[in-house]
């Protein structure tokens, strides 16, 4: 596919925004390697074309929050650890959707698990909650426990009727009686800095070969154990072995990371659930929207809602800290 040439669509806008801002009026001399789409998501369209890449933010992006965001990984006291946008004027938007220019960096490998930056990851979200939130940042909340509502409300628009689905809310009934709050509290009263969508595709490593935090659509104001939620889930699920559980969770606490305690499940019972239940929610959603059956992980993922709702807690091990 020729990005360059294909103008009718968000994507073909921003392989164009991003030639331009990469080689202005001049030739490219870019390998093919380096001109292509890295993701095409109602969520998050992502072009690169050499060192740098353009995306266009999800439809009904909302400008305030947006430019917070924005503003909160360009901040000096982030450098090292949000990798920041690249720096002047922000481009048009395409078909109503912000667009942002980043630099590229190389992503997590996928295809090799075993060199997967667990404990990286945890120092760079044990220094993001530790930092504290610019004053003169109007932020948003982090939209994490939104995200998990959101995916059961698609799941219900989309899967009513699948066998599944009757097991997933069961579960999610086990967050909302709970309480799922808002995000915007965590450890007391105080909100701190959090990421509100991490796993390790938000890893790139940037010109220096370190790796940084990517993509801050859903950060803001809240509770941090709601970022350690996911691989909290992977482990509860059986999907990440103990040994790597006790490497991510050991370098935060070394980091001093505050999402967590002398009983690291006590915070981390009710997001793990709740991110539990966001990713069987999904997997059936997009499983059905596409004809299929769910997958081996998906499968996984709605058996250990089943759990959750015959425990009435996160199926973790008590020593799992």
């Amino acid at each position: 596919m020729d990005l360059a040439q294909t103008t009718g669509d968000v994507l073909g806008a921003l392989a164009l925004m991003a030639r331009g801002a990469v080689h202005g009026e001049g030739a490219c001399g870019c390998g093919p390697e380096t001109v292509r789409i890295l993701a095409d998501r109602e969520d998050g369209a992502v072009v690169r074309h050499g060192g740098l890449v353009a995306k266009a933010h999800a439809p009904g992006t909302e400008d305030a929050p947006h430019a917070a965001r924005l503003a909160l990984a360009g901040r000096p006291e982030l450098d090292g650890i949000l990798l920041p946008p690249v720096p002047g004027p922000r481009p048009g938007p395409v078909a109503g959707r912000p667009v942002t220019l980043w630099p590229y960096g190389p992503p997590v490998d996928p295809g090799d698990p075993d060199t997967a930056p667990w404990e990286e990851a945890a120092r760079l979200l044990a220094r993001l909650h530790r930092t504290p939130p610019p004053a003169d940042l109007a932020l948003p909340a982090m939209r994490a426990p939104a995200k998990a509502a959101l995916a059961v409300e698609r799941m219900l628009r989309t899967a009513p009727g699948h066998p599944a689905a009757a097991t997933v809310l069961a579960a999610w009934r086990t967050v909302t009686d709970a309480g799922s709050g808002s995000g915007g509290e965590g450890g007391g009263t105080r909100a701190y800095l959090c990421h509100g969508d991490f796993h390790l595709g938000q890893l790139v490593r940037d010109f220096r070969g370190a790796w940084r935090l990517i993509d801050v659509d859903d950060a803001g104001l809240g509770d941090p154990a709601w970022d350690l939620a996911r691989p909290a889930a992977w482990f509860a699920a059986g999907l990440l072995p103990a040994e790597v559980w006790a490497r991510f969770l050991g370098a935060y606490e070394e980091e001093g990371g505050p999402a967590t305690g002398a009983d690291p499940w006590a915070r981390l019972d009710l997001p793990a659930r709740a991110l539990t239940v966001q990713t069987a929610a999904l997997a059936l959603a997009k499983s059905t929207a596409e004809g299929r059956a769910v997958d081996e992980v998906e499968a996984v993922m709605i058996d250990t809602c089943a759990r959750i709702t015959l425990s009435r807690t996160a199926p973790a091990p008590a020593a799992s800290s």
